[in-house]
């Protein structure tokens, strides 16, 4: 039986986008362990309970600290060598570059990285970010060298790139759009008469134009436009483009958006919406939110920008706007709150691109496929 660690920055990642891929490979024949922080016990546990070996590593999702960098590279190291997997799969640019620099030394495994979006670090535009695309790039061709690795994307922007920037070779890159979506969880559901409800669901980034999301909220209310707002998630700790408390207390006091936290039941959500919105200015993957809403049959309004426009086609089962354009947003939502019969014609056309192109079982498939290719590879 061929053994596989999944190693990833934190639990609730994997919790949230792997653990039905875990699964499937598991009922394909792999024994599946898991490496992720060890400072997350609830999700670790679901992990445990799930029943796949969970084991903590001193990962810090956030900062650049070299001490506690090389912790992590050390700890990752470690757990390859005792755990001596067939096949090392990560996720996020840090376990690429703890996993791709450490196997130099390492005669196993195969290893598949895989990245969801390219995240702060290649889609902000300020001298930070720059900087640091430098500091990083001489590790980052290092770790991607192995003749035994294989680099995944979510969409072909995000591949182009990277080869462009002469950080892989293309004959090691493969694409597999998104984390999939479970087309018989999310079903179309008939809207409920009321309200037009707007609905935002992620973590709570500044990057993620959540300021746009409510700014445009904002600007209908004065307006006088019937419609409720809602902005589902949770900021992240520790993260420099995370909402800070202080103004998501001050937008909960002016009682113009309706902010719901976590929210589990994301079938229901959506159920309950008629517009799912993200205008995002980050560099995402192809975001769940809007695979979610394509399956539930909801129009979509989000940003023309790599990941999105996989799944959101304008004008098909969208509306398409240029990044940071509120009166573009706003006119967008607007034309979709008037016009009812549209907006359910837009869903309807979303739900069979999800289920046509991004069912689960789909990327499933592609993902071990991957990983027999990889594995037919290795010295036996």
């Amino acid at each position: 039986m061929p053994r596989l660690l999944y190693l990833v920055n934190i639990p609730r990642f994997f919790v949230t986008h792997r653990l039905p891929l875990a699964h499937a490979v598991r009922e394909a024949g792999f024994e599946v362990h898991v490496a992720a922080a060890g400072n997350d016990a609830t999700h670790a546990q679901r992990i445990r309970e799930e029943g796949f070996p969970f084991h903590p590593l001193p990962i810090q999702q956030h900062g650049i600290n070299p001490l506690q960098e090389l912790s992590s590279l050390l700890a990752s190291a470690q757990v390859i060598r005792q755990l001596r997997p067939d096949i090392v799969h990560t996720f996020t640019i840090k376990p690429l570059l703890y996993v791709g620099l450490a196997a130099h030394f390492l005669r196993k495994p195969g290893l598949i990285f895989s990245l969801t979006g390219l995240g702060y670090l290649f889609s902000d535009r300020s001298r930070k970010a720059a900087l640091l695309q430098q500091f990083i790039r001489l590790p980052l061709q290092l770790a991607l060298q192995h003749s035994r690795s294989r680099l995944t994307f979510q969409n072909p922007d995000d591949r182009q790139r990277f080869i462009q920037l002469g950080l892989v070779a293309v004959q090691r890159t493969h694409l597999i759009r998104g984390s999939g979506v479970d087309v018989h969880r999310f079903q179309p559901r008939p809207e409920k008469d009321g309200t037009p409800v707007i609905l935002f669901a992620g973590r709570l980034l500044l990057a993620k134009g959540i300021r746009d999301f409510v700014a445009v909220a904002r600007k209908m209310r004065e307006a006088g436009i019937d419609a409720r707002f809602q902005i589902a998630g949770y900021p992240e700790a520790g993260n420099p483009d995370s909402v800070a408390e202080a103004q998501l207390t001050s937008w909960r006091n002016e009682n113009i958006v309706e902010l719901l936290g976590t929210v589990e039941d994301m079938p229901s959500l959506i159920a309950n919406s008629h517009v799912v919105c993200l205008p995002s200015q980050y560099g995402e993957g192809i975001p769940s939110i809007l695979l979610e809403a394509a399956a539930s049959g909801r129009a979509i309004v989000t940003t023309d920008i790599a990941g999105c426009r996989e799944i959101a086609r304008d004008g098909v089962n969208a509306l398409l706007i240029a990044p940071g354009q509120r009166e573009a947003l706003y006119d967008a939502l607007l034309q979709l709150i008037q016009r009812p019969n549209w907006r359910r014609a837009l869903g309807a056309q979303g739900r069979e691109i999800a289920t046509q192109e991004f069912a689960q079982e789909r990327v499933f498939g592609e993902t071990i496929q991957l990983y027999q290719e990889v594995l037919s590879t290795l010295p036996r």
